[in-house]
C-alpha cells in the first residue's frame, strides 16, 4: 500500500507489533521511541523501521532535520505511569496529556492527515455489560482520567488543524515482548518451573492478541471514521480461569520431555482485592462494522507464538552461559 507513518511508543508491546503490521504494508516506518530502552534493537532489526530515539516530553523540541521527510499517518502509543501507583500519580498524568498535544503538533508538524491515538478500558470505569463506544465514562483513576481527557482534548485540536483523528479504547492485550499483564508474567514463572498463585478466575475477561491489536489500529488509520471512538478487544470474553487453564496446557505441551518441568498453578490462593473489577470485555461490532476488523489470532495460537519465542530466548541465554562457563 505504501506511505510513510510515524508510531510513538513503538518499542512497546502494541508499538513493535503495529510497525511490523505497517512495515508489511509497505510503509516506512519512523518509531519514536524512549531513548535507551533496549527494546529499540527489536525495532533496528525491522526492514522498512528507522528509528529516532526521544523522551516522552521531548516531542516540541524534535525538528524537521531530524526527520527529513513528510509523513501521512501519526500513532501515538506513549504513556507513562500505566501500572501500579503511577496510574494514580496525577502530576504524571497531566505531563502524559500534555504530549498527547505535543504528539498532535508534531503530527501536524511532519505533515500528517490522520492521528491515531491509543486510549483505554479505564475511561469508562466500572460496568456490567459489554464496553461501547457510547458507554458512559466514569474513570476512577488518574491513569483512566488523563486518557479520556487526552482523547478529546486531542480530538478537538486535530479538528482545527483539520486532521483526521480516531481514538482506540484498548482493553487487554497480551503478545510478545510484554511487560507486567498477566500473560507476560505468568509464562515467564512457569517456564522457569515457578509456582504461580491466581485468584479464582471468576472475573470476566476479553483478551487480544498484539498483531490483531495493530492490525485494528491499521484499519482504524485505513478505513475508520475521523472523530470517533472505538473498543477494541478481542470481542468474546470468558472467565479468566478459563484463560489460565489454556495458558498452563500450553506450557505443559512445550516442556514435556525438556531438562526443566513447567511450574505450578493455585487457582484461588489469592483473594480477590477491595476494588477487584470483574467484569472487562468489549463490543467491538462498531470497529468491525467500519473497518472490516475481525480477530485472527485464538488465545490459544497467541500463547502458543509467545511460548516459542520466550523459549528460544531461554535456549539461547542456555547457550551463552555454558560458552561462558
Amino acid at each position: 500500500m505504501g506511505g510513510r507513518t510515524v508510531i510513538t511508543g513503538a518499542s512497546g508491546m502494541i508499538g513493535a507489533a503495529l510497525a511490523r503490521q505497517c512495515a508489511a504494508a509497505g510503509e516506512e516506518v519512523l518509531a519514536i521511541c524512549h531513548r535507551g530502552s533496549v527494546k529499540n534493537k527489536i525495532l533496528r532489526e525491522m526492514p522498512g523501521v528507522e528509528v529516532l530515539e526521544t523522551d516522552l516530553g521531548g516531542y516540541a523540541g524534535l525538528v524537521k532535520e531530524q526527520w527529513k521527510k513528510s509523513y501521512d499517518t501519526f500513532y501515538h502509543l506513549a504513556w507513562a505511569g500505566t501500572v501500579g501507583q503511577a496510574r494514580n500519580d496525577m502530576e504524571l498524568q497531566v505531563h502524559n496529556i500534555r504530549c498527547t498535544l505535543d504528539a498532535v503538533e508534531l503530527a501536524d508538524r511532519m505533515g500528517c492527515h490522520t492521528f491515531v491515538g491509543t486510549g483505554s478500558q479505564a475511561e469508562y470505569g466500572r460496568h456490567k455489560e459489554p464496553l461501547r463506544p457510547e458507554t458512559p465514562a466514569f474513570p476512577e483513576t488518574g491513569y483512566g482520567m488523563a486518557k479520556l481527557c487526552a482523547g478529546q482534548m486531542s480530538r478537538y485540536n486535530c479538528e482545527q488543524k483539520g486532521m483526521r483523528h480516531i481514538w482506540a479504547r484498548v482493553l487487554s492485550v497480551y503478545g510478545p515482548h510484554g511487560g507486567q499483564d498477566m500473560v507476560t508474567v505468568a509464562l515467564r514463572k512457569l517456564m522457569r518451573g515457578e509456582h504461580v498463585s491466581f485468584t479464582a478466575g471468576e472475573q470476566i475477561w476479553d483478551y487480544l492478541y498484539s498483531g490483531d491489536a495493530a492490525y485494528a489500529l491499521w484499519l482504524m488509520a485505513k478505513k475508520g471514521i475521523a472523530g470517533k471512538c472505538y473498543v477494541l478487544g478481542g470481542g468474546k470474553p470468558r472467565p479468566l480461569k478459563e484463560y489460565l487453564d489454556i495458558l498452563y496446557e500450553a506450557v505443559c505441551e512445550e516442556m514435556t520431555g525438556g531438562e526443566r518441568e513447567a511450574g505450578t498453578v493455585g487457582i484461588g490462593e489469592l483473594p480477590y482485592g477491595e476494588e477487584q473489577l470483574m467484569y472487562l470485555a468489549g463490543d467491538i461490532t462498531e470497529l468491525c462494522q467500519d473497518t472490516g476488523f475481525a480477530p485472527r489470532t485464538s488465545f490459544e495460537e497467541g500463547v502458543k507464538q509467545i511460548i516459542g519465542i520466550y523459549a528460544s530466548c531461554l535456549q539461547a541465554y542456555r547457550e551463552i552461559s555454558e560458552d561462558n562457563l
